[in-house]
């Protein structure tokens, strides 16, 4: 890999919490992966208990740009 390819692999991994998740779950064990959706389910629901029903759906809300281009990318074949 360049130097160019590193680069914004690293700067990612020096973000605080986000980057040491990213971190172990690209370089740790392959059980991480489940570990890391978990925790992600888990902060869904404390924030669904925390804020009601906003806290519930803007998280799927926000999901709605990454599901339209996974769709754009299924038909594109």
């Amino acid at each position: 890999m360049t130097d160019a390819a590193i680069l914004p692999r690293r700067l990612v991994f020096r973000i605080p919490v986000i980057g040491w998740f990213l971190r172990d779950l690209i370089h740790g064990e392959p059980d991480n992966v489940w570990y890391f959706l978990g925790g992600l389910v888990s902060l869904w629901i404390i924030s669904a208990v925390t804020w009601g029903l906003p806290g519930l759906v803007l998280p799927a809300l926000a999901a709605v740009p990454l599901c339209f281009v996974l769709l754009v990318l299924i038909t594109r074949g």
